[in-house]
């Protein structure tokens, strides 16, 4: 963890109780992943536990030789049929044929002209692909980018972990949330995974 992010988020109080409970940050960026494989597996993800959406992960590579990521060619010529039977709803199947054609029309550029973008100016790009909204950027800006300064305000774990570490009677609305987390920038991701181990924490009890 940056000893500069310690440093500014131990202003907050509760925040800084928070970090003592749950120990050093470990969120790590998949750094080598290509924007277009993190959005598929985002999609994959999406409404699933994380172990259902690893099994289908896991069929949807071994329908590719070597159980190797296909490319974006290789996905859209994998026919909807063969798609479903590893567990994809419809709507995945979509998406997922939309995030390879965009990857190879350009519109989901190579991971270094994403480097250079601002966050909104990522989000606003890639929100265009079927199926991926605000939130799933946001994640891909943190889990892929390693962007350390974003508060997905609309993530329910986020939203239930400012409740409890807060001791609010309610769930903040998203435009509370990110007013008061204001007081985290520039290091709002880290604070986001210290809420998300505050839900962690409260169900060990």
């Amino acid at each position: 963890m940056d000893p500069s992010a310690r440093r500014h988020l131990s202003r907050d109080p509760v925040m800084r109780g928070l970090m003592r409970a749950a120990g050093p940050c470990v969120l790590k960026p998949q750094r080598r992943r290509s924007p277009y494989e993190a959005l598929v597996r985002a999609i994959a993800h999406q409404q699933l536990t994380g172990k259902a959406a690893e099994t289908i992960l896991s069929r949807f590579l071994a329908l590719y030789d070597g159980g190797r990521f296909p490319g974006p060619a290789e996905l859209l010529a994998t026919g909807d049929d063969s798609l479903r039977a590893v567990g994809f709803s419809r709507a995945k199947v979509a998406s997922l044929k939309d995030i390879a054609g965009r990857t190879l029309d350009g519109t989901i550029p190579p991971r270094r002209v994403l480097a250079r973008l601002p966050d909104e100016a990522v989000i606003e790009r890639l929100v265009q692909v079927r199926g991926v909204g605000r939130w799933t950027v946001e994640m891909f800006l943190m889990f892929t980018l390693a962007r350390q300064d974003v508060l997905p305000v609309d993530d329910y774990g986020v939203r239930n972990g400012f409740r409890i570490a807060y001791a609010r009677d309610g769930l903040p609305r998203p435009r509370e949330l990110a007013e008061f987390g204001l007081r985290w920038a520039p290091y709002r991701s880290v604070a986001a995974w210290y809420l998300w181990r505050a839900v962690d924490l409260h169900r060990a009890k």
